[in-house]
């Protein structure tokens, strides 16, 4: 049909330049009729002739004049005949084509009739359209459920992901025809051409879709001149982004299907011819089947020379057996090239899921997670990895599983010296191994055995904890109602409680809820939330030496809001000495598992007791502002004051917007006050 559609067209067309043509022809023939002759004549016979120049003179010079006037006239008169006769026959060949396309489209679709064409653009089941009163000449509209589902399911999956949600929106028929799983497999096929596999969930092709839709790995350098974010290459052959490491010169990403990827950076040639350095802008496949990746666990990563992987390989069977099986394994690759040094593999009938280091190079522990939520672990010496040599390693089961066999640990964490274990139930179990780390963590050394450091702690919490970020010497947790918990060393204030005092056990963070994800490095942390219009922001405290904390330089002893230009869709962040990342991926079936906090277990509001009245200072609101003007106060100059000012506006439990409008009148106020000379105050200042 559209092969016929066509072939009309093109032939409207040439008709349509034919008649232009002979329009052009005919007007010149009326003009010509109408008195346009050559320039410099204004026709013949005798009196019209035309003479020089000059003031007219009596007799015949009157009439020459009135002569020429008047064959003017008739010359502008049928110039505007012309054109109107013009005008007048392009319209009625614009008609003429309109209704020889109209009635070959009505020939070859037979939807209409003999009444035309003209498709109703709301949804039939949403009530009729405002104005639809039939109209002269345009036929009764139809439906655009007469179209075939087919059709406008593959019209559909030709507009980009945005475009396909907000037409989504619009009515209740749209609604289910662009949440169809064939307008999403089509969109996921455009995006992902190589894809072969749907993947798993209730809408496999959706969440398919959307994972590859909104993919990126995003970065921001702390030193140089431009401090923009930037995107690295994005690999077609990745299903998604589920998780990313930074080493020494490079970045690892794991999709969704179990492909590692090798993110090189090198130095390419800029629009401008110039040579310049790029992060993450060329990719590798590095190996397939992987479900977890680890690296030293230190935050600065030039420590990081190995990653460990933990995949899943076809073994061959044993003699007298046939087929194969397939086996868990952790192989060893060295960061900088990507070659294979080491492997080990286990036996079938041991499944893992998750994989963290912990320890120094020559003593490196491997925690494996089991699928039934235990956890062994083994000791490999890092610097014979590169020694072309085999040999057999034990596999140990762990401590907190050996002593709390009835414990199912869904996650776990680690640094160099101390490792954090929660389980399904959302208990959290601690493991210290140095007595420095034990008493920044706690404050005391009371507990601390030397001789036995695989002894788990476990760590009094009000309600289920989801997850959590280790640092060097502190920790953060989040629970189940969103609330941020934060303990350890408070040197630089990367707890974010609004001073610098150290804290044994868990403190929450009142001016924070509902955090997408969170960071603990060596002296800073960082949070990143959303806000209610859904758009994110990245929030950081501690130490701000070499701009760790973009906009803060001087740090903060409470969580601010970084400047910082944060993806829509980022879900995990991790930064470096050099460089801050941010992961971009969103999973349809990750929801929030975040609960409303109940009503008598906010933070203000206690239980009434029977007999007592309201209270007067729920919360201590009024003794915290007083403490408040009291760190102002005792600021010596102007501008110590605006800072703390900014600082006591971080710690106030306001919406990100007010916090923002707070921060921009202070930044003016700052720089007003800095402009006035010294002497006396004036009233304006």
């Amino acid at each position: 049909m559209s092969h016929w559609v066509a072939r009309a067209e093109d032939l409207s067309k040439r008709k349509f330049r034919a008649r232009l043509g002979k329009i052009g022809h005919s007007g010149w023939a009326v003009r010509s009729q109408r008195g346009l002759s050559a320039p410099g004549s204004m026709g013949e016979g005798p009196g019209r002739q035309r003479g020089p120049r000059g003031p007219p003179s009596s007799g015949t010079g009157h009439g020459v004049g009135k002569a020429a006037g008047t064959g003017t006239r008739e010359l502008s008169t049928g110039g505007q005949g012309a054109r109107r006769d013009e005008g007048r026959s392009r319209a009625g060949v614009v008609r003429m084509v309109r209704r020889s396309q109209r009635r070959k489209l009505q020939k070859f679709t037979g939807l209409c009739g003999q009444e035309g064409l003209r498709v109703k653009r709301s949804c039939p089941s949403c009530g009729p359209e405002p104005g639809g009163e039939e109209k002269k000449g345009r036929g009764n509209p139809i439906s655009v459920q007469l179209f075939p589902p087919e059709l406008v399911e593959h019209i559909i999956s030709f507009l980009p992901v945005r475009d396909v949600v907000a037409l989504g929106q619009t009515c209740h028929y749209f609604r289910e025809v662009c949440d169809t799983e064939g307008v999403w497999r089509r969109i996921c096929r455009r995006l992902s051409p190589r894809l072969r596999e749907q993947g798993s969930g209730v809408r496999p092709w959706k969440r398919a879709a959307i994972l590859n839709y909104t993919k990126g790995l995003y970065f921001q350098a702390f030193g140089g001149r431009r401090r923009c974010l930037s995107k690295s290459v994005a690999p077609l052959l990745a299903h998604g982004y589920r998780r990313f490491l930074p080493t020494k010169d490079h970045v690892f990403i794991l999709d969704y299907v179990g492909t590692l990827f090798f993110f090189k950076n090198a130095l390419v040639s800029s629009t401008l011819g110039q040579i310049q350095w790029k992060r993450a802008c060329r990719y590798v496949v590095l190996c397939r089947g992987a479900k977890d990746f680890a690296s030293d666990p230190r935050c600065d990563t030039v420590y990081r020379k190995y990653l460990y992987v933990l995949a899943t390989r076809e073994q061959l069977g044993v003699a007298g057996a046939t087929g194969s099986r397939a086996c868990d394994c952790v192989e060893v690759y060295l960061q900088s090239s990507g070659q294979r040094v080491f492997k080990m593999t286990f036996h079938h009938s041991m499944s893992f899921k998750q994989i963290v280091l912990v320890g120094q190079e020559t003593q490196r522990a491997l925690l494996l997670l089991t699928e039934e939520g235990k956890i062994y672990s083994l000791v490999v010496n890092e610097t014979q990895l590169d020694q072309p040599r085999s040999y057999t390693v034990q596999l140990a089961l762990r401590k907190v599983s050996h002593c709390l066999p009835h414990l199912r640990v869904a996650c776990m964490a680690s640094n160099q010296s101390s490792t954090v274990y929660i389980t399904d139930q959302g208990g959290v179990y601690f493991e210290v191994h140095t007595p420095g780390v034990y008493r920044d963590l706690f404050g005391t050394l009371q507990a601390f055995d030397p001789l036995d450091q695989q002894m788990p702690l476990a760590l009094s919490l009000p309600a289920k904890i989801l997850f959590c970020a280790l640092g060097y010497n502190h920790l953060g947790l989040v629970d189940e109602f969103g609330r941020i918990f934060m303990q350890g060393n408070n040197r630089y204030g990367q707890l974010g409680t609004g001073d610098k005092m150290d804290r044994g056990e868990p403190t929450q963070v009142h001016y924070l809820q509902r955090p997408i994800a969170l960071w603990c490095g060596l002296n800073h942390s960082l949070v990143l939330s959303q806000g209610l219009d859904f758009s994110k922001e990245l929030l950081g405290c501690g130490c701000g030496a070499g701009g760790r904390l973009p906009g803060w330089p001087k740090g903060s002893a409470s969580f601010v809001k970084l400047h910082v230009k944060v993806p829509l869709c980022a879900c995990s962040l991790c930064s470096t000495r050099e460089c801050l990342y941010m992961l971009s991926s969103h999973d349809i079936e990750h929801h929030p598992a975040y609960r409303d906090l109940p009503a008598s277990r906010v933070v203000g509001n206690p239980e009434p007791s029977p007999g007592a009245g309201a209270p007067q200072d729920p919360g201590g609101t009024a003794q915290a502002c007083e403490e408040y003007l009291s760190q102002i106060h005792s600021c010596p100059t102007l501008q110590d004051r605006m800072e703390k000012m900014k600082e006591i506006v971080g710690w106030m439990p306001l919406m990100a917007a007010q916090k923002d409008f707070f921060w921009e009148a202070l930044d003016m106020l700052q720089t007003a006050a800095g402009g006035v000379g010294e002497g006396p105050p004036t009233p304006d200042s």
